[in-house]
């Protein structure tokens, strides 16, 4: 199965790393948060997605919470989420347009958000997670055999 999972540096490395990345993508936790509440926002608005989100949170507070700590790891390597996307998402009612949709919506995004050099960042990051987690949930159907990847 295909890992998303974060790794996290000490502390004392990844402050630098944290800081290093702010500097050079003019990325930090104020833009995080804007771009995970604006992409969010449009992701419930969405007929393709709205309704699999809609299904399964009913309090949209906690899940912004977690999703800006989690890009907050993923794009500063900040340390601050503590979690494993994947069993998230396996069992899911997904299939690939409903991937390439999420991945259309976070460029528009964070190309809205982000400066140019800090959309690249988080977009780039965005890929690889979608194609990680498209792996996991394809493989996890019944009658599937796992990739090896």
């Amino acid at each position: 199965m295909a890992s998303t999972e974060i790794r996290v540096a000490p502390a004392s490395t990844r402050l630098g790393l944290t800081a290093d990345l702010m500097q050079r993508t003019g990325l930090d936790e104020n833009v995080l948060e804007t771009l995970v509440q604006r992409f969010y926002g449009r992701v419930r608005e969405d007929d393709l997605l709205g309704p699999i989100f809609a299904e399964r949170i009913s309090d949209w507070g906690p899940h912004l919470e977690r999703m800006a700590a989690f890009w907050s790891s993923v794009a500063l390597m900040s340390g601050r989420y503590h979690g494993k996307p994947v069993p998230k998402h396996v069992g899911l009612p997904v299939k690939a347009e409903h991937f390439d949709r999420w991945q259309a919506l976070f460029r528009l995004t964070a190309r809205e958000v982000c400066t140019p050099a800090g959309a690249e960042h988080v977009i780039e990051r965005a890929e690889r997670i979608a194609r990680s987690l498209r792996m996991a949930v394809e493989d996890s159907r019944p009658g599937r055999v796992p990739s090896l990847m």
